[in-house]
Formats: C-alpha cells, structure tokens, sequence
C-alpha cells in the first residue's frame, strides 16, 4: 500500500482474480459485435467482492478511484483491465487512466443504467413514436447525478454499434454502444460531453461491413464537406405563449387558413434558397 501525493489517496492493487471473460464474449467485445458490453464492463458484484474492468486500449494503467483508495486494474491484454476490490455493493468511482504522455481522470460510461425509458422503447419499437427526435440522436442531460450526453441509434439489423468522435480520437474500441431489447435501439451516455464534440456512429453490419454513420436525428452537422455529427442543444427561447392560449379558443378544423405553394426555381430562376429567403417573405 503507497499513498498517491498527485490526487492523495491509497492507492492499492485490485486482486487479479477478476472472473475471465469468455473466449468468444472477449473476441465479439473487441470486434465491436457485443450487444450488451455493460455486461462485461464497468462495475459487477460477485460472492467474493466487486469486479471491475474496462476497455482502454493504448493506456499503460487504470486505476478506479472509490472512498480515498485508487485501486490499480490489472492489465489483461488488448487494452482491458479487471480486478477485484472488496465490498459486495457497487461503489460509486472514477477511473484514472495513465497514457503514455498524459493522465486522464473521468466517469465509466458503463457504471450508467439505460438512460432512455421503456415507454420511449415501446413506441419506436411499434413505430409510433411522435417524439423521435427526443429519443433518439445526441441528447445533453443529467443522468444518475452526473452531466453528460446520451447517444442513441436505430439500428435493427446492426451486430453491433461503436460510437466514434473526436473525443476518442475516432476510434470506437472504448465506446461500444449496448442494444435494449428488441426496440432496434443502440445506446451509450458518456459523461463529461456536450456540446460542440463531433461524433458518428460505427455500424457493424450483418454483412460483416464496418461503416461509419452520421447521425439521422443529430440536431447539428458539420459545414460540408465534412459529414460528422455535432453535439448540440437548443437554446432558443420561445415567445409564442399568446398565440398557443389563444390557439385553444377555437378548433383548428373550424378557422379559416391559408395554404402558400410556390415554385422557387421558376419564380426567381438563378437564386440561390439563401437570396431567395431575403425575397420570399417580403412578397
């Protein structure tokens, strides 16, 4: 037992006597064709104490900091740390993970229950959901008390979903995403992001093919020629209060309205939609 002068804490040696990984779980972990890798990562209680593991491929050391005491994962090859800590009860941690030329210190994406609901499930999965785009794309949020960003992805046919972005430096090893159910819904909240990272998802095919994906529902894109998604939130705020209460004092399908259709390119032939947008309103 040493005691850590940089963040002042135990540090102590998680046993390596963390259950293995089964031989064809490990391979479809690494592939990125898991569907569920909460199941192997993050924290797990088993009769003997607590195991822990992550997936940090290139980092020379991990340690997970829980009540004063860094305990260091022993590494088991291809980037994965396991160990096991006393205590039956998952503790609340970090992981401290040590690169070659920097030190990291961040939340485990896989320490987080499924931050989207079952009702949302539900009706995509009957295909009436009204709301997609609040269930699905990059969503800004608080989750279990920690801020972060919930991604989500319809992806029925994939063998397996790998977020990539910037933050990770386009490699989607550490962040494979887990299915819920048979919703068709991919799935992963990733603590510390928001807004301005770019992103993508990284589609395993039932073909075998690995491909990189905008993201459909994403509220924001890169200027092209780029293609990645952008994390972002609305901040906008509505005035249409007047108009919504006075909008109830009568059906819709009894006032009159007006239905507008033009032809932009033979109405003012040669116009760019922005050199149009200055003269439209004003006609």
């Amino acid at each position: 037992m040493t005691a850590d002068p940089v963040i002042g804490t135990l540090v102590r040696t998680a046993a390596a006597t963390a259950p293995r990984i089964a031989s064809d779980a490990r391979a479809r972990l690494l592939e990125g064709a898991h569907h569920d890798p909460h199941s192997l990562l993050g924290c797990h209680p088993d009769p003997a104490g607590t195991v822990l593991r992550c997936l940090r491929p290139g980092a020379v050391a991990v340690a997970a900091l829980t009540d004063g005491v860094a305990w260091e994962l022993p590494h088991t090859g291809d980037g994965l740390f396991a160990g096991r800590i006393p205590g039956s009860s998952v503790p609340s941690y970090r992981l401290r993970v040590t690169y070659p030329e920097t030190v990291v210190e961040q939340e485990d994406p896989y320490r987080f229950l499924p931050a989207l609901g079952e009702l949302d499930l539900h009706l995509i999965q009957e295909g009436r959901h009204e709301e997609l785009w609040t269930a699905l794309g990059a969503r800004i949020m608080e989750h279990q008390g920690v801020s972060g960003t919930r991604f989500t992805v319809w992806a029925p046919r994939a063998r397996g979903v790998r977020l990539v972005g910037d933050f990770g430096h386009w490699d989607g090893t550490a962040t494979p995403m887990r299915s819920l159910g048979h919703s068709g819904v991919w799935e992963l909240f990733v603590p510390g992001i928001g807004e301005g990272e770019l992103y993508k998802f990284e589609i395993l095919g039932p073909d075998g093919s690995r491909r990189q994906h905008a993201d459909p529902m994403a509220r924001r894109t890169e200027k092209p020629p780029a293609t990645a998604s952008v994390v972002d939130a609305s901040h906008y705020a509505w005035r249409d209060e007047e108009w919504l209460a006075r909008r109830t004092e009568r059906p819709g399908h009894e006032a009159p309205f007006s239905v507008y259709e033009i032809h932009l390119p033979s109405w003012r032939p040669g116009l760019t939609y922005r050199q149009l947008a200055d003269q439209l309103p004003a006609y």
